[in-house]
């Protein structure tokens, strides 16, 4: 069983951000001990590992918690899947497909500001290098 500041420093979320994903059904409600304190067990760290990866790829918190509202890990390769689990992957399938293509789309618009901050830099270093040659100096 782990802490609250124990879990915040595994998973690197903070212990208000772990109370927070409470709130908002994104984690279950931990045990709590005698004195009231959160308890979190294993199971709840790896859940928050899911979501530390989900939330590095841009997904919203809405999208992550529809994700792993069932729980299920499929870490694991079954030789067999029920018609249920078969659901819940191309369920997750569609949501990490939508997503992609978000961040696809977010990557070309980017590209195309990095294109042309370039093409900025390089007419200013143009002026600047110019300006170097007819003075002898440069100016800023």
């Amino acid at each position: 069983m782990y802490t609250i500041r124990q879990v915040a420093a595994l998973t690197g979320f903070s212990p208000d951000t772990l109370r927070y994903y409470e709130k908002i059904g994104l984690l279950p409600s931990p045990q709590r001990g005698p004195s009231g304190k959160r308890t979190y067990n294993d199971d709840n760290v790896r859940q928050l590992v899911s979501i530390r990866c989900l939330k590095k790829t841009g997904l919203s918190l809405e999208a992550i918690k529809d994700f792993i509202s069932e729980g299920q890990c499929f870490a694991n390769h079954s030789p067999s899947w029920t018609a249920e689990e078969l659901h819940l992957l191309a369920s997750r399938q569609k949501i990490l497909s939508t997503h992609l293509d978000q961040m696809e789309k977010q990557r070309r618009e980017l590209d195309a500001l990095i294109t042309e901050t370039k093409q900025k830099l390089d007419y200013y270093k143009h002026i600047l290098l110019e300006q170097q040659n007819d003075s002898g100096e440069v100016s800023e």
